[in-house]
């Protein structure tokens, strides 16, 4: 983004960010076979076999007995030898279920190292009655989108400074979610075309407009190019930079077409929304296409038909955030519209730039390909989370490769090019906002923004002056919200005494002191529970905050005959403190079964 220009009558308007990169990225792929380890293997060589998936530790085995072993055929003696080994090894080891070959399924309760798991493995292959035991590997699918210039996309699979979104794929795609891309418009594209749907123009001013007219139902971008001293004096020419194109294509680009890229969201929709032209665009203009895009009324244009859940503004100037953006931006949040907005590319503080500086939005940081901050990226304490943004100065292949137009001035023929920016950084969270919106719809944008920036990873890279929460990780945050078995980079608690559970009897309640987090607990706070007990139905979880507040874990039920609770919940607990004094409260509301509380767990 360049910072605003004074226009020549005098006028000040927010500008494009368009600066054109390149250069090419390979990927390879491979597909782990799981195999057992060798017959003898001593608990420090068992690290390569302790994984669920490459850098993910195991939570389960898969423990297969020899025939004639009592283990081999009785659940009770299964559990038996795993609460043994267990106590032998000093983990909280548990029998689950036996699988359809007959194998025992043993669940490793709180083990969190390679060294805990590598030593319940030797325990069991130290048994002469076990004929193997291997990892509960998590197989995901190992094709990559078919679309022809994926391979340049490193922003989004590279292990070093990709987001991680192919992962995230699996889960979710962002079907059913708009995203408003408040832009330069929207350029014809076969890429795009299957997921654009009706935008707007909102460019009032026909000199900034250049299409002969002022608001109307049409966003297409017939170009922003300008002369020399056009925009002011002493400010050189521009091509036209097709800029809401390039934009659209990273968030939502049709995949798996045979053809060009993959978008980050490829199930949602565009909606664009014209608000840059000739040398940038208004406020006035800006305030009106938030306010719309969120479902808000806006005086003389029809209302919006494509309400959408995310806004995406890679555009931005200089100053404080003033009043009446943040009136729009407040008033998008309040409907439940999630705004992610572009830092700036001055490489200064963001408190200085508006809107990265405004309260409510999420604000995006640039990195480059090697995952540190891109040499032009604002940087400060009001980045919430950085994204894969690119740098051409050390190759062009190293910015982001989008969908754009070859023409110079207007529309010619359809392309593809390099950019970078953090305008190009914003469209990766927008992305990965619609796939989580798309997962969960129920979430709101503070848990939204919570959730992006508990499960971000830190930068590979160095950042000075402040990157956000880190690099943004589209499948740990994903499977994060959707409970599809995604975690937070927070620490874990647990207790593991045991607490009995009377028969229909009061209450009983165990507890962990949570202390080291900063600020409030994560909106997907796991809770694992490990209960013993002969008929679940009977019993009642409630979770208490350090302030007293209950969340609901689970209700009683007289249909639920099973035994045992051993399960993972998750609760948005994004307003309480983190650290305190959490309980798990526990009660049989039934006669005739007993139970235990084994343990239990919270991960942020």
């Amino acid at each position: 983004m360049r910072t605003p220009t004074a226009f020549p009558t005098g006028r000040t308007l927010i500008s494009v960010a368009a600066v054109s990169a390149a250069l090419l990225a390979t990927v390879a792929t491979s597909a782990a076979v799981a195999q057992e380890p060798p017959t003898q293997v001593s608990a420090p060589a068992l690290s390569g076999q302790t994984e669920a998936a490459p850098g993910a530790l195991a939570e389960r085995l898969i423990v297969g007995y020899k025939s004639g072993a009592a283990e081999a055929s009785s659940n009770r003696a299964a559990e038996a030898d795993a609460t043994a080994k267990g106590k032998e090894t000093g983990e909280n080891v548990d029998f689950q279920r036996r699988l359809g070959t007959g194998a025992a399924l043993v669940g490793l309760g709180d083990a969190r190292s390679t060294t805990e798991v590598a030593d319940v493995i030797a325990e069991f292959r130290a048994d002469p009655q076990v004929s193997y035991v291997v990892p509960d590997r998590l197989n995901t699918p190992q094709a990559d989108p078919n679309d022809t210039e994926y391979a340049k996309q490193w922003d989004l699979f590279e292990s070093t400074a990709g987001m991680n979104v192919p992962a995230a794929w699996p889960t979710s795609t962002g079907s059913g979610v708009t995203v408003a891309v408040i832009d330069t418009g929207y350029v014809t594209h076969s890429d795009l075309a299957a997921n654009i749907v009706a935008g707007y123009d909102f460019i009032t001013d026909t000199a900034v407009s250049v299409d002969g007219d002022g608001r109307d139902s049409n966003p297409a971008d017939p170009g922003d190019y300008y002369a020399a001293n056009e925009c002011g004096t002493g400010i050189g020419a521009s091509n036209s930079s097709w800029h809401g194109t390039h934009v659209a294509g990273t968030i939502a680009a049709a995949t798996n077409n045979s053809k060009g890229i993959a978008g980050i969201a490829y199930g949602a929709k565009i909606s664009p929304l014209r608000v840059l032209g000739k040398c940038g665009g208004y406020d006035s203009d800006i305030i009106d296409a938030i306010t719309w895009a969120s479902g808000g009324t806006v005086s003389g244009v029809p209302a919006n038909g494509n309400i959408a859940k995310v806004i995406n503004m890679s555009l931005g100037g200089d100053g404080a955030c003033t009043s009446a953006t943040q009136s729009a931006i407040t008033a998008a949040v309040n409907r439940g519209t999630t705004v992610v907005v572009a830092a700036g590319n001055d490489n200064d503080n963001v408190a200085n730039h508006s809107p990265g500086n405004c309260n409510n939005v999420i604000s995006v940081a640039a990195t480059n390909r090697a995952g540190a901050k891109a040499s032009y990226s604002n940087y400060g304490s009001l980045v919430d989370i950085s994204a894969p943004g690119g740098q051409t100065s050390t190759g062009t292949a190293n910015g982001i490769y989008s969908t754009l137009n070859s023409g110079t001035k207007t529309p010619s023929t359809e392309s593809y090019a390099y950019y970078q920016g953090t305008s190009m950084a914003t469209p990766h969270i927008a992305g990965l906002v619609a796939l989580m919106k798309s997962a969960n719809s129920s979430l709101t944008p503070a848990q939204i923004e919570s959730a992006v920036k508990t499960n971000a990873r830190a930068l590979p890279g160095s950042c000075s002056g402040g990157c956000g929460a880190g690099l943004a990780d589209a499948a740990k945050t994903v499977q994060a919200v959707s409970g599809s078995g995604g975690t937070t980079t927070g620490a874990t608690f647990s207790s593991t005494a045991a607490v009995s559970v009377p028969d229909a009897g009061s209450a009983v309640e165990s507890s962990i002191a949570v202390n080291g987090r900063s600020g409030n607990a994560s909106s997907a706070l796991q809770v694992g529970v490990d209960i013993t007990h002969t008929f679940r139905g009977d019993l009642v979880l409630d979770l208490v905050a350090p302030d007293g507040s209950t969340y609901r874990l689970k209700a009683a039920s007289t249909s639920d005959s099973a035994d045992d609770v051993k399960a993972t919940y998750t609760v948005d607990a994004s307003s309480e403190t983190a650290n305190g004094t959490w309980k798990l409260r526990v009660q049989d509301t039934a006669a005739q079964d007993t139970g235990t509380l084994n343990s239990w767990k919270l991960t942020f």
